[in-house]
């Protein structure tokens, strides 16, 4: 979707002023956010791409000023409520108010090295050949989806070479909306820097995305 998450190529935010030896975390909440966001995803009520989405959804004003583990924080909170395992009542209350919701799984202390070792693989078997090559020139679709999409704002529209296959990945425009995993040709897509910037980007610089097949068109 378009939103204020998409933040590439927009203008007017100022530089990028990185905290030297910035912390990991910079308060304990932080890291029981990241934590609880991680436990949740582990009970498998939702995918990975639920969970971006759900942080896409934050008004723009709010999620412009809110900090980083703030808009997971407030992704988190959507999520339970929309999935019933938690009430706004419940939220502002700070505790349960009613009977625990049965969750899928439930991961545990032990379970949890193990899990976060195997990560979360979404590459899967192809179920179609791939419709571009490495070297095929192609253009990112110009689409303003409602929906959750990977495809940066940024690119839309421009031509690119297709650099890499990468096989088969779960689709998560589709995943996003409980779709299913829809599996799709994914592919890392070359752009020059002054086909997406313009002329005053400097000759011969590239930008490489990872892009999936519904991404794209022949150029």
């Amino acid at each position: 979707m378009n939103g204020p998450h998409d933040l590439g190529g927009a203008h007017g935010f100022g530089p990028v002023a990185p905290e030297p030896d910035e912390p990991v975390f910079h308060a304990d909440w932080e890291r029981r956010a990241l934590a609880m966001t991680l436990a949740m995803g582990g009970t498998g009520s939702w995918t990975i791409d639920m969970s971006r989405h759900a942080r896409e959804r934050i008004p723009p004003a709010e999620h412009l000023a809110a900090s980083y583990y703030e808009k997971w924080l407030m992704g988190l909170e959507r999520l339970l409520v929309e999935r019933g395992l938690v009430t706004p009542a419940e939220l502002r209350a700070g505790r349960s108010m009613g009977a625990p919701a049965v969750l899928p799984r439930k991961p545990t202390a032990e379970t949890v090295p193990a899990a976060l070792a195997r990560g979360g693989p979404a590459d899967r078997p192809a179920v179609a050949a791939a419709l571009f090559a490495v070297g095929d020139a192609v253009r990112a679709k110009m689409m303003n989806p409602a929906g959750h999409t990977r495809l940066p704002r940024y690119v839309r529209g421009r031509a690119g070479r297709i650099e890499r296959a990468h096989g088969v990945h779960v689709f998560p425009d589709s995943s996003a909306h409980g779709c299913g995993e829809d599996p799709r040709w994914l592919y890392s897509v070359s752009f020059g820097a002054r086909e997406v910037w313009g002329p005053e980007a400097r000759a011969g610089d590239t930008v490489v995305l990872d892009l999936w097949e519904p991404y794209l068109e022949p150029a």
